[in-house]
């Protein structure tokens, strides 16, 4: 609800402040008074593209401040919150306008944009008049206007997760069919790469096995050679051969040596135990240094092998057999998809019922709700002197989304055999205002967070139609907060609450204020607006009555 605006070196208007009220809120004054002066300054806090220049000549800034009461759960609580701003129980907005054109903004003194004030704006005001472009004339918002009034809020939540849940399974659909084309598009080279893989079947941690082994038998050809002709120095026809001749040469002569000999012929014995150790140990590694050259080549060949095909394919050695798995992965997805293709195309079609059904589900609904809006428009019409208009709710087939598959569009009738056509092209201004004024009585439910301002709604009516415009705007100002702006006194008699805006000359300066007006002086106001300049007494008993009524 709006609590109160303040407007600052705006156009005429020097210093004005106005507290404002729930229920139904008149504004009334002369032509040029600065009635739409208000609007232009509401508008401007509110961010609304409006008038270029709005600083009152002579000031280097005009500047609005606008506070709204939030209540909780107020759908301007989200908006502040997606912006960054904290929500609390008052809503304080505040714009400033330099001399030059700068603009400012600022939501509870933090410094916004411009676009978060329309934001906000559009969930904390709603403006009505002839030239209303922003609510009931456009068709874009026609099938919201419509939900709001059917209450399909349950409808909508299960046709938006029927259109996620399609949504979701035309993707898979698409995904599967692409990559199943990718993967044809490689299968020679999968089928053959995954033949010489199988064909190899190379083992992790293989290549090391395979490379130490190759080295080892390398190794050992290049010593075997030298070690053999050690182990042949070391026998028979070497030094074992020459140590038993020695030994049976000194056995020989060693009696007549008489005891010099045994000393040499001990040693000679244990040389003999120990290079029979040396060849021994030779021998066992000469044995052990045996290999098949077979073996050579065939680990060399393999190992060469795996490398080869781990450099091919840009992997790692012992990361082949893994590979080896990714590519039988897609070969059976190749084998396996057009099995695939079939149970997502059957998940497509159960998607696709789904959301039919559900779409089906909200059409009934609209078309429904369409006929009881007819009907309470009618019902409406009559009593504002337009019983022989006719208002009528199209539900056509639309673009399928995540809003179901119709499209909604107000259309009127003003004269009988008359075709239908869009509001703001059939009906004239003050037909208009009354189409519009009894739409959004019929569709009034929820409103009471939005203020509602009427800018010359009345205009071109006047007597019992006139009234019957007033006690509309009263009974839809009940529970809500609604501002007026008329010329009517049969519509200003049933504000709650009454102002006029004055606008006084001083010199070459003229200045525009409003007065909130007493009981007393609404009997004058209204007698003026019945009278005109004179206001005689005849017309202060109308305007009792008016009051009265």
């Amino acid at each position: 609800m709006l609590r109160s605006l303040d407007i600052r070196n705006m156009l005429i208007i020097e210093r004005l402040s106005l507290d404002f009220h729930p229920g139904l809120n008149v504004l009334t004054g002369e032509t040029g008074a600065g009635k739409s002066i208000l609007l232009d300054a509401l508008g401007f806090v509110l961010g609304w593209r409006g008038r270029a220049e709005l600083v009152r000549a002579g000031a280097a800034q005009g500047e609005v401040t606008a506070v709204f009461d939030l209540p909780e759960g107020h759908a301007a609580r989200a908006v502040l919150a997606e912006a960054g701003l904290t929500p609390d129980d008052e809503l304080i907005l505040r714009r400033v306008n330099a001399a030059d054109g700068r603009k400012t903004a600022y939501v509870n003194d933090r410094r916004t944009s411009g676009e978060v004030l329309r934001t906000l704006s559009d969930t904390l005001v709603e403006l009505h008049g002839q030239h209303d472009d922003r609510g009931l004339l456009d068709p874009r918002g026609h099938r919201t206007l419509l939900d709001a009034f059917a209450g399909t809020d349950a409808l909508r939540a299960s046709v938006r997760a029927a259109w996620s849940g399609l949504a979701a399974a035309r993707r898979r659909l698409a995904e599967a069919e692409a990559a199943l084309a990718a993967a044809k598009g490689e299968e020679d080279y999968l089928r053959h790469a995954v033949a010489e893989l199988d064909r190899l079947d190379p083992q992790p941690g293989e290549e090391a096995v395979l490379d130490t082994r190759r080295r080892a038998m390398q190794g050992a050809a290049r010593i075997r050679e030298d070690v053999l002709r050690a182990l042949h120095a070391l026998g028979n026809d070497g030094a074992e051969g020459l140590m038993r001749d020695a030994a049976r040469w000194l056995d020989g002569a060693a009696e007549a040596a008489e005891g010099r000999l045994d000393a040499p012929m001990a040693a000679l014995d244990r040389a003999g135990i120990e290079l029979a150790e040396a060849a021994q140990g030779v021998e066992e590694a000469l044995d052990a240094l045996a290999f098949d050259p077979a073996e050579l080549e065939a680990a060399e060949e393999r190992l060469f092998a795996i490398r080869a095909l781990a450099r091919k394919h840009g992997v790692l050695a012992d990361e082949l057999g893994a590979f080896a798995g990714e590519l039988r992965a897609r070969l059976e997805a190749i084998d396996s998809g057009e099995g695939n293709l079939r149970a997502l195309a059957a998940d497509l079609a159960a998607a696709r019922a789904a959301y039919d059904s559900a779409a089906a589900a909200l059409t009934g609904a609209r078309r429904e709700a369409a006929a009881r809006l007819d009907r309470a428009m009618a019902a409406e019409l009559a009593p504002l002197r337009m019983e022989r208009a006719v208002f009528r709710t199209e539900v056509t087939p639309g673009d399928p989304g995540p809003e179901g598959r119709d499209a909604v569009a107000f259309t009127v009738a003003t004269n009988p055999g008359a075709p239908p056509g869009p509001l703001n092209r059939i009906a004239s201004g003050g037909e208009l205002s009354r189409f519009l004024l009894a739409l959004k009585v019929c569709l009034a439910q929820g409103a009471g967070a939005l203020t509602m301002i009427f800018d010359e709604i009345d205009r071109g009516v006047g007597g019992a139609t006139a009234d019957a415009v007033g006690r509309r705007l009263a009974r839809l100002s009940e529970g809500a907060q609604v501002l007026v702006v008329t010329h009517s006194p049969q519509v200003a008699a049933k504000g709650a609450r009454h102002w006029r805006v004055e606008k006084r000359v001083t010199g070459e300066v003229a200045t525009s204020s409003i007065v909130a007006l007493s009981p007393a002086d609404r009997i004058d106001e209204l007698a003026r607006m019945l009278s005109g300049e004179s206001v005689t007494d005849a017309a202060r008993e109308a305007a009792r009555a008016l009051l009265a009524g």
